[in-house]
């Protein structure tokens, strides 16, 4: 497994941090509850960090020396021949594989060299795509589109999350030479699940009131202005926003820096609290704290916000695209926002707030929604994409 940019022992909403560390933590854990010996590669990102950690039995992870720890991520593209060749070299030694998976686009470039030198297929979880990015008004250099491309084009399978991706994936791409498999993501239970929103409350020191909740990395992707502008538009004295996460990416502080401004413009100084980051296991207090959680993200390929809010049983509002329009049921387990307006999201709200049967229902369908989503299901459904693609040829760089 290759999470070359962001290591999943390292805390989500933390620089580059976020719902992809997740992914790669907990879908290795279910391969490696499943028999699977996994091996996870990731650039060391600070001093100081054992070569190899072992997390649990057939689940270890690799800190591969590349580059210096403060490299930006815009300079990480120059260091991935060196982290490529220190993995290869530990392949070829002590720990041969059977299959290489790629998550996002600077892995794939690691994963398809990978591939080529040591004949075995390539798995690629790209979680965002550049032409995706494009859409939703964040273009990328055109050199990722290109490597993305080139990736696509030699890839033995593709993961999506959803149909909702699928689709976009195949008007945006076509469809790829290794087929695209649907691997949903999963939540882990045992810590999001329905609990008492009053026990959280006090847990957290948030006395009463309407508390809406925003979860995630700050920068511009995210959306974190448009859920300020929401407050603003719901009209209630009453209605505090917490926004849980740091600043992320190139433009992260400015953006922190932009959103205060922006509460201090609207005169809701005291009613949003900026929250740092949290251990995963600890969001779920702030999820039953909430009466909603927002998610205005300009584009999601699947989003776990939404899914571990809803397993809390906590109904969502969120903005209508990618795999948000699979996780959100409009209407019954939340809304579903178009353009991220935030007059939009203050009138789902308002309407959740002013009907507690509503809001109960909501609630009861999407903790039952949650339900189905498993990490082992995930692990399962992977298990067997690696048992297909071994079993036929490769395919050939097109």
């Amino acid at each position: 497994m290759l999470s070359f940019h962001t290591s999943p022992l390292a805390q989500p909403g933390v620089g580059d941090s976020g719902g992809m560390n997740v992914y790669v933590r907990e879908l290795v854990a279910g391969l490696a509850h499943a028999g699977v010996e996994v091996t996870t590669y990731t650039r060391e990102w600070k001093r100081g960090l054992p070569r190899e950690v072992l997390v649990e039995p057939n689940h270890r992870v690799v800190h591969v020396p590349a580059g210096t720890h403060d490299l930006p991520k815009e300079e990480l593209e120059s260091v991935i021949p060196r982290f490529t060749d220190f993995v290869l070299d530990d392949m070829r030694g002590s720990r041969p594989a059977d299959v290489v998976h790629a998550n996002y686009w600077l892995s794939g470039i690691a994963g398809h060299s990978i591939k080529h030198e040591l004949g075995i297929p390539l798995v690629t979880t790209f979680h965002t795509l550049a032409r995706v990015k494009a859409e939703g008004g964040d273009p990328e250099p055109e050199r990722r589109e290109r490597a993305e491309s080139e990736i696509i084009g030699c890839a033995d399978a593709i993961c999506v999350s959803c149909d909702e991706e699928e689709e976009q994936f195949v008007r945006l791409y076509g469809t790829p030479p290794g087929g695209l498999e649907i691997v949903a993501p999963g939540v882990e239970h045992a810590f999001f699940t329905p609990g008492d929103r009053r026990g959280a409350r006090h847990a957290l020191g948030m006395g009463d009131g309407p508390v809406l909740l925003f979860v995630g990395r700050i920068q511009p992707l995210k959306g974190v202005d448009v859920a300020v502008r929401a407050l603003a538009a719901l009209g209630r004295t009453d209605a505090r926003l917490y926004v849980v996460g740091g600043a992320s990416g190139a433009e992260g502080d400015v953006e922190v820096q932009r959103v205060r401004a922006l509460v201090t413009e609207l005169g809701l100084d005291g009613r949003v609290h900026f929250v740092a980051p949290q251990a995963h296991h600890i969001l779920s207090t702030y999820y039953r704290a909430a009466d909603a959680v927002w998610v205005p993200s300009r584009s999601e390929s699947f989003g776990l916000v939404a899914l571990e809010a809803a397993a809390c049983g906590i109904p969502v509002v969120a903005n209508a695209v990618g795999g948000l329009l699979s996780l959100v049921d409009h209407g019954s387990t939340g809304f579903l926002v178009n353009d991220r307006d935030p007059e939009q999201f203050a009138a789902y709200t308002d309407h959740l707030l002013r009907n507690p049967s509503l809001a109960a229902t909501m609630r009861s369908a999407a903790a039952e929604r949650g339900r189905r989503y498993t990490w082992s299901f995930a692990a399962a459904r992977l298990r067997r994409v690696y048992t297909d693609i071994t079993a036929r040829s490769l395919v050939n760089c097109s």
